[in-house]
């Protein structure tokens, strides 16, 4: 089983340029080998491989011209170019867009180091080529602070690592294999309700609340519109001549807003990661949820807000993956499986139910809460096709 490990790093200055120039330097590579792609297309010529490209990149690299792409090492670029040719090719066997060119403003600075030379340690991680001098104290410019300590084995196969800034700090994410681990199982399964009012309902009980009903995240809510209109206002009092500048306070509240929005972003990332993880030690034999239209719901201007704050579709991801390393089957409903709808004692269907409508009441005398008969229901579907 392959795990992906994200770690953040915590690098001095030095370490900091050099990671802003390798990252400028994949950028420029994987543009040089997008444009040559685009050239010989246009020409009629047929696809070109990244092996004949890389070539032609390193003739282009011991040119007085292009001399700075001596200080980088020189995975970081063919694997840029690697990575521009395979999104070319995915473009024509219909798996993705046109692949577009890498702007400095716009793109995320990221670049990628050789799994066989990259080495780790329980506090730091050992970089290629930031520094090229035999002495000791030049050497340690090649070991990068890991924030989290332990986190990563040392004696691991490490595949595909990659390096990262997301605004504020970078980070190191690296594949490892771990060894497959099976265990025992409940007989029993359940079922999951997604919803705004409450993020899932569980057809064992369990409820889990919205996290973005509770006061740290409203106080951040508060502080991050406040920002924003801050660095609203600053743009149009320094507007000179139809064009915006940018000032030192400009950018000072601009960090101070991303930082807002990171913090944001992590508590409601690492209550997704809570939920889901305790939902998925209770080792139930499957576990059933519904194929919410998400799009379609964003399409509602009074619940787009509360329902991307939710994060449906990263709930889902999560347990994807967790149900595939405990062995648990996951089930996704039909879509027009009506869930909440459908009464689970007499199995009517209540066609005019409202979403104002948190009581379900029926015919037959069957009073319950909407969202948990959902659950139940959804067990219910689960058990027709649990294995």
């Amino acid at each position: 089983m392959i795990k992906t490990v994200k770690v953040m790093l915590i690098p001095n200055n030095v370490q900091r340029t050099k990671m802003f120039q390798y990252a400028g330097a994949a950028r420029f590579a994987y543009n040089w080998a997008l444009a040559k792609e685009k050239e010989n297309y246009e020409k009629g010529g047929k696809f070109i491989s990244d092996s004949e490209l890389r070539k032609e990149f390193t003739r282009l690299r011991n040119s007085d011209e292009y001399a700075w792409l001596q200080s980088i090492s020189n995975n970081v670029t063919k694997q840029a170019i690697k990575d521009a040719c395979t999104a070319y090719k995915n473009f024509f066997k219909g798996l993705q867009r046109y692949p577009r060119f890498k702007l400095k403003k716009k793109s995320t600075p990221r670049f990628y180091q050789d799994n066989v030379k990259i080495q780790f340690s329980d506090t730091h991680v050992k970089f290629e080529g930031f520094s090229s001098s035999r002495k000791v104290n030049k050497q340690k410019l090649n070991w990068v602070r890991l924030a989290e300590h332990g986190r990563i084995p040392t004696d691991a196969k490490y595949m595909n690592p990659r390096i990262s800034f997301d605004g504020l700090n970078w980070w190191i994410s690296v594949c490892i294999e771990f060894p497959d681990c099976k265990k025992s199982l409940n007989t029993d399964g359940i079922g999951i309700d997604l919803g705004v009012k409450d993020l899932a309902i569980c057809s064992d009980t369990n409820k889990y609340k919205n996290i973005n009903k509770s006061q740290s995240v409203k106080e951040l809510e508060k502080r991050k519109r406040r920002l924003q209109r801050s660095v609203s206002r600053k743009y149009e009092q320094n507007k000179e001549k139809g064009k915006y500048c940018k000032t030192h306070n400009i950018v000072k509240n601009e960090i101070l807003l991303l930082k807002v929005n990171h913090r944001l972003t992590n508590i409601r990332k690492n209550y997704l990661n809570q939920t889901t993880s305790e939902i998925v030690n209770r080792k139930p034999r499957f576990i059933c949820i519904e194929d919410l239209n998400v799009s379609g719901m964003m399409k509602n201007r009074h619940l787009s807000k509360a329902v991307q704050n939710q994060g449906f579709f990263e709930f889902r991801k999560q347990l994807e993956y967790k149900c595939n390393a405990e062995g648990i089957q996951l089930i996704v409903a039909d879509r027009f499986y009506p869930s909440s709808k459908l009464c689970n004692c007499c199995g009517r269907i209540k066609k005019d139910l409202k979403l104002s409508d948190r009581t379900y009441r029926c015919e037959c005398g069957n009073v319950i809460d909407r969202d948990f008969q959902a659950a139940l229901n959804l067990k219910d579907y689960g058990e027709q096709f649990a294995s």
